[in-house]
């Protein structure tokens, strides 16, 4: 008996396919003064990982420094801003003849999926890369009987 491939798995590399051409095509249209080697908005990698007591979050900012990243947590909302700007106009001898060195910011709301404690939040930024260790804890919603009239 033969088995019959899966017309999901190409349904899936079809679904793959575009997402890969819009992100082509969407860069192709870029401005080149915006085009830049540093993240563009919503482009930070994550990776999220969770054991027993704690959420780890470990985010990729190249080209950044520690000064340049805000972090914030609200209820299980984690927000993550970084924003590089290029040095200071210092007088210079010379002409530039190319420049792409410029403004870079970056963006990501991360909806946790359980709710932590902020007072035990500690971040970490090193060679690039952004660590935030959150520990869990318990809603703090007791139940409320509702009298029905």
């Amino acid at each position: 008996m033969s088995k019959r491939p899966n017309p999901f798995n190409e349904l899936e590399q079809l679904f793959e396919q575009m997402q890969q051409n819009f992100q082509e095509a969407a860069e192709m249209w870029r401005p080149e003064s915006a085009r830049t080697n540093l993240p563009g908005a919503g482009s930070v990698q994550i990776d999220l990982e969770e054991t027993e007591d704690t959420l780890v979050l470990t985010a990729d900012l190249p080209g950044f420094t520690r000064e340049d990243i805000d972090l914030s947590v609200k209820d299980r909302m984690l927000r993550l801003d970084a924003t590089h700007e290029e040095e200071s106009e210092e007088e210079r001898e010379g002409e530039y003849l190319r420049r792409e060195r410029q403004r870079a910011s970056v963006s990501r709301s991360i909806t946790l999926p359980e709710t932590v404690d902020t007072d035990a939040v500690s971040a970490t930024y090193q060679n690039g890369v952004l660590t935030v260790e959150m520990d869990k804890r318990e809603p703090e919603t007791e139940e409320t009987e509702i009298e029905i009239s």
